[in-house]
């Protein structure tokens, strides 16, 4: 079920900045804890980074701290992931899901949009 879309994906140096954006295409989410996560070829989709409904609370993949934030704006409905300084191993597909709650299993997300690609170069 398709209910997310994920933009701002693109190339990008090693180093290199990009800021990925999440808008719901039916619902609104604003009641929602939402989730990045990213996806490589021939792997498990792995957590990025979570904020709960009301933005107060954020955790983050111990591999991103310090160079990703993860940011809301509800009035718009709209969710963002900041990524500074990227590394060319987080080449990658980018999911955001909404969840009924914080989590950092892919499991616990009932929504999903279908993923923008980010390609960090060397």
């Amino acid at each position: 079920q398709v209910s997310l879309v994920e933009s701002g994906g693109g190339l990008v140096q090693n180093g290199g900045s990009l800021r990925l954006s999440c808008a719901p295409s039916e619902r609104t989410f604003s009641s929602y804890a939402m989730g990045w996560f990213r996806q490589a070829p021939g792997k498990e989709r792995e957590f990025v980074a979570h904020i709960s409904w009301n933005g107060l609370a954020t955790n983050y993949a111990d591999s991103v701290k310090g160079r990703f934030t993860i940011s809301r704006d509800n009035a718009k409905n709209r969710f963002y992931l900041q990524m500074n300084l990227l590394k060319p191993e987080e080449t990658a597909a980018y999911y955001c899901g909404a969840a009924g709650r914080i989590s950092k299993y892919a499991e616990e997300y009932n929504y999903w949009g279908q993923g923008t690609q980010v390609t960090v170069s060397s």
